[in-house]
């Protein structure tokens, strides 16, 4: 499915949703792609309840067999070397999301989406958001009209609890990943 394929995977600080993409980037490896982690600078020194940042380190690591990229001046190569095929944002919390949206680059996450834009390819987006309905809701709608940008089919994850939070489908990642390498977006979005 990925025989080839160099993909990106940037993760931000949804520290919740971290532990459940493992399965998703052992997924992608899985089926022949060499994939580069990136992950923000919170991610590479916050310490969470979730789990300590050395250990999600080491885990991309050993899932991916590549060093993570974890600071801008890392990030930044991306696009003058082109060295994706594809990068994904999984999870994107609704900052990374509302900072994307207006331009603003100024974490290794957003280096990396904004160093592989300038070479006219696909950012899959994986949305976590607690705000999904509400503040980000303008910033999902207009990265949704923007050009080699696509997302993982999203939804409601805890409309009783949290009735303005989104996250992205389980599952549905690899298919998004392959419409996005198409030019096309998976169906239904929401």
């Amino acid at each position: 499915m990925f025989e080839g394929k160099t993909i990106g995977w940037a993760v931000s600080g949804s520290f919740c949703t971290i532990p459940e993409i493992y399965s998703e980037i052992e997924s992608v490896v899985k089926n022949g792609a060499n994939v580069i982690p990136i992950i923000s600078e919170h991610v590479a020194r916050m310490n969470t309840r979730m789990g300590t940042a050395a250990d999600i380190i080491k885990k991309l690591e050993e899932i991916t067999g590549n060093k993570v990229i974890k600071d801008i001046n890392e990030a930044e190569p991306i696009g003058p070397k082109k060295m994706f095929d594809t990068l994904v944002i999984l999870p994107a919390t609704g900052n990374t999301i509302a900072k994307l949206a207006h331009g603003i680059a100024d974490t290794s996450v957003l280096m990396a989406a904004k160093a592989h834009l300038r070479n006219n390819r696909p950012i899959i987006i994986g949305v976590s958001t607690n705000d999904g309905l509400s503040t980000n809701a303008r910033n999902i709608g207009d990265l949704l009209n923007k050009k080699n940008i696509y997302f993982v089919p999203f939804g409601q994850d805890d409309y009783l609890n949290k009735p303005n939070s989104l996250g992205y489908k389980r599952g549905t990642v690899g298919e998004a990943i392959e419409g996005a390498m198409r030019g096309e977006q998976v169906q239904p979005i929401i």
